[in-house]
């Protein structure tokens, strides 16, 4: 089935604009329409996993290297999983946009976005995914500035910078990577390698890496994500974190096993950011008090264990088996567990208006359905045991436990993957508390002062949202029960495209060696949530009320303190170079323009005065002859020159006052907008003058249509100043990236 490989992919693209211009008739046509191509995409999308074979496309000549696209157990599983989002929160975008704005405008780069994903999970060289990787960074910008608040305006410039600063970046990388390959096909990387040196491979990978890692929420480029979610629409903030970011995943997984299988040290890099990110993320949403950057944060630490994962199967080489399947499962179930938690806090946020954790307190104790979807969620993301977040991570765990025992084999220190087997262990912890944090806020506590508001509230969902959540949350329920078979089996059909094999033997996810390793993360997250919430992140209001406080510093944030000071100096530094080499380069024309100024002229007095030379002898030799003969006549010569001169001079003068009298003239500006609106205002108002007049009618002002027009004309140009000012942050990114690029060539 090789053609529902491009229909996967263009189909949302050409549906798109039909989707806008539905909307300009009843805004909720657009929502349908959506709803209606992504349950097409996703009937396609169903029918090519079942198929069980893999399908191959190719167009040869696109963007002068070809379009490659292929369908396999992983990438299949993926386009499947994407197209089951985009048609849960369509289904659920009807009631979330109820009362919104711009439906049409969301409905279109939705649309645009989800082919362009498509096209990256799909993709069979970095060449095709770097194209559709850009595409849906540019769409996806829209989802985050939707609300056009201050704050999404800011969010938005950040997400475009890093977007940039990343696409740069990966385009540097694979420029160097096609050079020492000649290839970037996904099968053909792996035989262009023979022979090569691996270290000579490290700075073209890091590049890519770094690309891939910005739309993942990697360290240090996750920035973004914290921000982009909050103040994005909840059906796009379950897009954005569980598939965008496994966009991103998807490019760091090909490039670490076509090109770093079994390497130490990109192992050892993959396992040390994943780490950071699990860490780091899990304590950004242990302090906060956001209910959506909670999640948001949450989603950059689980992150992390995906890229432990990854460093995990680098590391134990053709024996990775266990960390690849806890790998793509952990990929799986996030994408899950997110799609059913962001959708349930857009329903909060639908009934409270507000996100503060202090504020939607108590809003859930009367809902059953919504807390037990919620519920699913955090189970599953917790860790607990029959549920499918259980399963990913005691995948994860186990496949470090058998690093460790690999390198005690060896003979080797084992110390720094101890530690870090101990930090899975603490992070899980962290998960559990600040999940438990949300839930017992949400469904347990009750609120001060509105809690008989909330209680008194109807249905929080329509039997269409209902559907959409309920749905999700039972997929990822029944997903759990069963981990030894249809998760098992998903990951194995994953496993060719990370050049892995079925484990040797079957894992019992019950046994008590990974019960005890679970559990110790639950154990440790009700101590942190009786130490560190009830306690230090508690407090009392000037009423005497329980409320949640949020300690960390405000000062403490990496974008405000590191990138956009780095980006301030660097500008500054560009323009303390470029101004002193624009004025050079400006004087060097200038010169040659005046030397010609001054040459020509030079030129020409010198053969005016050489000509003047010569016919001056040729007049004095004769004059002088007759001067001797005729002394008398050179009285009479020198009264004609005298009077010649006078008569030239008044001749002159004459010219002066008559035909070269200089005049001035004042120009006419048009009272506003510009000289085109001015004259089609003028021409508008004579044909209603003539029309009028036609038919017996009192004429307008003559200037009515020229104001009007000028008053549209001012509109225009503010929104066009609007715009730039919103993309200039990131066009002076692009810019500084440009420059980078020409240095790493000169460099190299």
């Amino acid at each position: 089935m090789p053609w529902i490989l491009p229909v996967l992919v263009a189909l949302p693209f050409l549906a798109a604009t039909p989707a806008y211009m539905l909307s300009k008739r009843k805004p909720a046509l657009g929502l349908w329409f959506m709803c209606a191509v992504t349950l097409a995409e996703f009937a396609l999308a169903l029918t090519l996993f079942l198929g069980d074979q893999t399908a191959a496309f190719s167009a040869a000549g696109v963007i002068g290297h070809g379009l490659f696209l292929r369908g396999d157990g992983f990438r299949t599983l993926y386009a499947l999983v994407a197209a089951f989002m985009w048609l849960m929160t369509s289904l659920f975008s009807p009631q979330y946009f109820r009362h919104g704005h711009a439906q049409g405008r969301y409905a279109l780069f939705t649309l645009m976005t989800l082919g362009a994903t498509m096209g990256v999970f799909l993709s069979d060289d970095l060449i095709t995914t770097f194209m559709f990787f850009e595409v849906l960074s540019f769409t996806s910008y829209c989802w985050v500035i939707h609300e056009q608040t201050p704050g999404a305006m800011r969010a938005g410039q950040t997400y475009l910078a890093i977007a940039i600063l990343g696409g740069m970046a990966m385009l540097m990388g694979l420029m160097m990577l096609y050079g020492k390959t000649g290839t970037l096909r996904f099968e053909e990387l792996a035989g262009a390698l023979d022979g090569m040196p691996r270290k000579s491979l490290y700075l073209p990978g890091i590049l890519i890496l770094a690309g891939f890692g910005a739309k993942a929420g990697m360290f240090p480029l996750h920035v973004w994500l914290p921000k982009a979610h909050p103040v994005a629409p909840a059906p796009a903030s379950a897009l954005l974190s569980g598939v965008l970011t496994k966009v991103g995943i998807y490019g760091i997984l090909v490039l670490s096993i076509r090109l770093f299988a079994a390497d130490l040290t990109w192992g050892q890099l993959l396992l040390g950011l994943g780490l950071i990110n699990m860490l780091l993320g899990a304590v950004l949403a242990l302090f906060s008090i956001d209910l959506k950057r909670t999640l948001a944060c949450s989603s950059m630490s689980q992150i992390g264990f995906i890229l432990f994962g990854t460093g995990t199967s680098c590391l134990l080489g053709e024996h990775n088996a266990l960390a690849a399947q806890g790998t793509v499962l952990h990929m799986l179930n996030h994408s899950l567990i997110k799609l059913a938690l962001f959708m349930a806090a857009g329903v909060v946020y639908l009934n409270t208006h507000t996100l503060d954790l202090n504020e939607v307190r108590g809003y859930g104790r009367r809902k059953p359905g919504l807390m037990l979807i919620f519920l699913v969620g955090t189970a599953s993301i917790s860790g607990i045991p029959f549920f499918s977040g259980y399963a990913s991570k005691t995948l994860l765990h186990e496949s470090m436990i058998e690093y460790i025992v690999h390198v005690q084999d060896l003979g080797q220190n084992a110390l720094l993957y101890q530690i870090a087997e101990w930090l899975f262990v603490i992070t899980g912890g962290l998960t559990f508390c600040y999940m438990l944090k949300l839930f017992i806020t949400i469904f347990v506590q009750k609120h001060p002062t509105r809690q008989e508001e909330y209680d008194r509230m109807g249905a929080s969902m329509t039997p269409l949202s209902a559907f959409a959540l309920g749905g999700s949350a039972l997929v990822l329920f029944v997903l759990g029960l069963f981990p030894q078979g249809p998760l098992t089996e998903l990951a194995n059909r994953s496993l060719p495209f990370l050049k892995a094999h079925e484990p040797a033997h079957a894992v019992d996810y019950l046994a008590w060696v990974n019960l005890s390793g679970g559990g110790k993360s639950l154990v440790l997250g009700i101590v942190f949530y009786a130490l560190f919430v009830q306690r230090w992140l508690s407090g009392k209001d000037d009423d005497g009320q329980s409320i949640h406080l949020n300690r960390w510093p405000a000062w403490l944030d990496m974008e405000d303190r590191l990138y956009r000071p780095m980006v301030k100096a660097l500008v500054k530094q560009g323009y303390a170079i470029a101004i002193p080499l624009g004025a050079i380069e400006k004087l060097f024309p200038f010169t040659v323009k005046l030397g010609y100024a001054i040459a020509i002229p030079l030129g020409a007095i010198e053969r005016v005065m050489q000509f003047a030379v010569k016919l001056g002898y040729a007049i004095a030799i004769p004059l002088g002859a007759i001067e001797r003969v005729f002394p008398a006549l050179n009285v009479v010569f020198t009264f004609l020159s005298r009077l010649l001169e006078s008569l030239v001079d008044s001749v002159t003068l004459l010219l002066m006052r008559t035909v070269f009298k200089r005049t001035s003239e004042i120009p006419v500006y048009p009272p506003a907008g510009n000289r085109i609106t001015f004259a089609l205002g003028r021409f508008s108002g004579r044909i209603n003058y003539l029309s009028r007049r036609a038919f017996g009618l009192a004429p307008k002002d003559p200037n009515h249509y020229v104001y009007l027009y000028a008053a549209v004309w001012t509109t225009f140009r503010d929104t066009v100043r609007r715009l730039l000012r919103t993309l200039s942050f990131g066009l002076i990114l692009f810019a500084l990236g440009l420059v980078v690029l020409l240095a790493l060539l000169l460099i190299k």
